[in-house]
């Protein structure tokens, strides 16, 4: 008979393709929540496909992590003891809102887990183009892509940046321009007006586990927890 412990140390290690796998089997009824959109104080909507989706993922962490802390864009918990727990998730249940209320299927979700402060699992997911990223995932990069990922908030730095030669794309939701420029699609991906780190986590650490090159604020990222409610400049490439 296999021991428990053991057997929950697996499910652990499978928790982002098992929230993949979850999310995927409600996308019906996520998707026909798109016209559900509420437009909250800084402008930026919500849909009930968010609040459904962050619900989904959210429990589901619960039910399999103890002594566990889950922090998004719509779940505002208390950092200042963030130490006291074994791990730290951060969920972004529906990047791309904008896209998402928009009929488009340039959207996602992101999950990155850390364990005693240090990165754990990430996952990248766009479920209606049926896409997942998963760190340690062996991935297969194309080469020689021109294409500059720029942020939705186009700043000046950002456009100076572009080099003779190169083109840019606004895509309108962080996680499908992570992993374009993981997978080689994008040459770089650029972010000098800042993101929140529900967006940002999940692909910098998938980056990193790959090599690619990762800076933050101008300095090397080496994979460390970043605190909600701060906006971080950053570019990613190989």
């Amino acid at each position: 008979m296999l021991d428990c412990g053991y057997l929950k140390k697996i499910a652990k290690m499978n928790l982002c393709r098992e929230i993949y796998d979850l999310v995927c089997a409600n996308l019906d009824e996520i998707l026909s929540l798109r016209n559900t959109a509420v437009f909250k104080e800084d402008n930026t909507p919500v849909s009930k496909g968010d609040l459904l989706c962050q619900k989904l993922i959210a429990d589901y962490i619960q039910k399999h992590l103890d002594s566990c802390l889950i922090i998004s864009e719509e779940i505002q918990n208390d950092v200042d003891h963030i130490s006291d727990y074994e791990y730290v998730v951060t969920i972004d249940p529906i990047d791309g809102t904008e896209n998402f209320i928009s009929g488009m299927p340039e959207w996602g979700f992101g999950v990155s887990i850390y364990k005693d402060m240090k990165h754990f699992q990430s996952i990248i997911a766009l479920p209606q183009m049926g896409i997942c990223l998963c760190s340690g995932d062996k991935i297969e990069r194309h080469e020689g892509s021109r294409i500059v990922a720029l942020s939705s908030h186009i700043v000046p730095d950002e456009v100076s940046s572009i080099k003779d030669g190169e083109q840019c794309r606004v895509t309108g939701c962080s996680m499908y321009s992570m992993y374009c420029v993981i997978t080689g699609s994008f040459k770089r991906y650029i972010h000098f007006y800042g993101s929140y780190s529900w967006d940002i986590l999940p692909g910098l650490n998938i980056a990193l586990g790959i090599g690619m090159r990762v800076t933050l604020e101008g300095k090397p990222y080496k994979g460390e927890f970043l605190l909600p409610n701060v906006r971080y400049q950053f570019c990613v490439e190989k």
